[in-house]
């Protein structure tokens, strides 16, 4: 048996209180009545009242009390055990928060729409584990590799391009720190999910993408933005201030470097697939995924538990149903029995 809400438990320590304020109020009336009078007198002007009577209403109330408490206990009995098998493989999101990445060449910009495909993917996993990378100039781990989906989420909408302070894009940092997060001794498919604009400031971006091949990585690239490209926006509270310029105060434009990405993903056997189209990302990432040899990478035994508040929470109310038509005076039909030889 499993309980649901232990804290609730203390609230047992009611019933022996109420019990102690029962024994009071019973020791301070009998103490008024042997002052108002003899006992015996007053118990014959009032032959209606029972004495059982007081007793079993409080005994009704103690355990409509402790159902109550245990239905808000909650507790559970396991029906059956089961065994849980997970198959999935590691997927590791890498994604550019550089400068480039607020670029609104694509709408809203190219880093929101960054957050909403990788969202989208999160909802189409299964049993497969996820974790996060963000790089500009440098890398950084966002979050490690985990099954909890809506923590990822939380985490993947906190991104931003503050995250990092040296700027730039160095895709091979990104691709390095990425390898990390994978089991060099486990046999579980290992994939990175790149997802940039391909402007890359470093030159070991082919070089990273051959050794993490070597480890067993295969890498698909998501190029954001367009060949034309577009300038970078600054904002202060949503308004755009300025736009970001170069060391000769000329606006930057920032365009799409498919050429980069592709060779990245042709390094790693995988594959590049345009991000300007959310669809066809998540049809292209399912196709690959459908593809990937799963590995069985945890098994647990479970306890199929139901809960069982409802039975304790009915005899409660029943039980509170049956005071409110106990009186505190003789019941006749029992009074004619005689159980006790009370009559004589």
């Amino acid at each position: 048996m499993e309980l649901d809400e232990k804290k609730y438990l203390y609230l047992l320590f009611i019933i022996p209180l109420v019990v102690l304020l029962f024994l009071y109020n019973l020791y301070w009336k009998r103490k008024k009545q042997r002052e108002f009078g003899d006992l015996d007198a007053i118990k014959r002007l009032s032959p209606e009242k029972s004495t059982f009577k007081p007793t079993f209403k409080l005994v009704v109330i103690l355990l409509a009390l402790a159902g109550l408490i245990l239905g808000l206990v909650n507790p559970k009995i396991g029906t059956k055990m089961e065994t849980v098998k997970r198959e999935g493989i590691d997927i590791v999101f890498a994604m550019d928060v550089s400068k480039s990445m607020l670029a609104e060449d694509i709408a809203p910009s190219r880093l929101e729409k960054s957050k909403q495909i990788v969202s989208q993917i999160i909802n189409q996993l299964g049993s497969d584990r996820i974790g996060i990378v963000a790089y500009a100039g440098s890398a950084f781990p966002v979050l490690p590799i985990t099954t909890d989906y809506s923590v990822a989420k939380m985490f993947l909408q906190s991104m931003n391009t503050e995250m990092v302070s040296s700027q730039g894009t160095s895709l091979d940092e990104a691709i390095k720190l990425s390898a990390t997060y994978f089991d060099d001794k486990s046999k579980t498919s290992k994939l990175l999910i790149l997802i940039s604009d391909g402007e890359d400031h470093s030159e070991g971006a082919q070089a990273a993408a051959e050794e993490a091949n070597k480890q067993g990585m295969r890498i698909i690239t998501i190029g954001l933005g367009t060949e034309k490209g577009g300038t970078i926006p600054l904002k202060k509270n949503g308004i755009v201030e300025s736009y970001q310029r170069d060391n000769n105060d000329q606006v930057v434009v920032t365009k799409l470097n498919r050429a980069s990405l592709e060779a990245i993903a042709k390094a790693t056997k995988g594959g590049y697939v345009n991000g300007n189209n959310t669809k066809e990302v998540l049809e292209y990432i399912k196709n690959t995924l459908d593809k990937i040899q799963k590995t069985e990478f945890e098994s647990t035994q479970m306890a199929d538990f139901q809960s069982q508040f409802q039975w304790f929470l009915g005899i409660a109310f029943g039980l509170l149903f049956l005071d409110f038509f106990l009186l505190e005076r003789k019941t006749n039909w029992v009074s004619k029995l005689n159980l006790f030889n009370e009559e004589k």
